[in-house]
């Protein structure tokens, strides 16, 4: 069976997807690069754990337990936790303690555990209690404003908000683009007609940094070390 995932894009301006997922017979995954931090939440033998996870700048292996489920929350750009500074956990971690198959504890209380869907009610409380912010400038400038601020600031917000800066970002959107597009049968020559490379090796080396995989790997699937995540994504306005 390998690793099964499901997920759903979420009409919440503080979520960018909601995703579970089940884990049998497979040891480790290709973690692609991703832009977004996550709140995941996994059980396995009973135990429960949860744990914040940061950007993701490049793809690199990451083990999977087995007999495991996971649930996850993908959030969006420019959404951030005032006291964890996002730039802390690029390429890592944070394990939240306390976990149940119930209750979290969070801001001083215990918060029942969300699910797959309730997700964005879990994630207006958090909202509410201040746990996550959005930066409006970072989200003006992703759906294509032009905030009246200099470039400089503007890369700074980008860094405090998301980790990362906006040309990473851009480069890590576009790799999991053509990695979507080259697994659904479009040519390697297309993908880098439709997406702006420069030729085919240019292509080559974004996904193999940013994805893990050539074109052809891509293309035939290795069901028993999986990619995580990979969806179909809207393109980022222009920089």
């Amino acid at each position: 069976m390998g690793l099964a995932i499901e997920s759903r894009p979420s009409e919440l301006l503080y979520i960018e997807r909601v995703w579970r997922s089940c884990s049998d017979d497979v040891s480790r995954m290709m973690s692609v690069a991703t832009s977004h931090w996550e709140l995941v939440f996994w059980e396995r033998r009973g135990q429960v754990r949860a744990a914040v996870l940061g950007p993701e700048p490049r793809a690199c292996w990451a083990p999977v337990p087995g007999n495991a489920v996971f649930f996850g929350i993908s959030f969006a750009l420019g959404t951030s936790i005032p006291h964890i500074p996002v730039s802390r956990l690029v390429g890592g971690n944070a394990a939240i303690p306390d976990v149940t198959r119930r209750s979290v504890w969070l801001k001083g209380s215990a918060w029942q555990v969300p699910n797959y869907n309730n997700a964005e009610a879990f994630v207006l409380r958090m909202v509410r209690e201040g746990i996550v912010d959005l930066d409006p400038v970072v989200r003006a400038v992703l759906d294509g404003a032009c905030p009246a601020v200099s470039d400089r600031t503007l890369q700074r917000r980008f860094v405090a908000a998301t980790g990362l800066t906006r040309g990473t970002i851009r480069q890590i959107h576009r790799a999991r683009q053509a990695a979507v597009l080259i697994q659904e049968g479009v040519s390697a020559q297309e993908v880098v007609h439709r997406l702006g490379y420069f030729d085919q090796p240019h292509l080559a080396r974004s996904l193999s940094r940013y994805v893990g995989r050539t074109a052809t790997q891509l293309s035939a699937p290795d069901t028993a070390e999986p990619l995580s995540l990979l969806y179909k994504t809207w393109p980022l306005a222009p920089a």
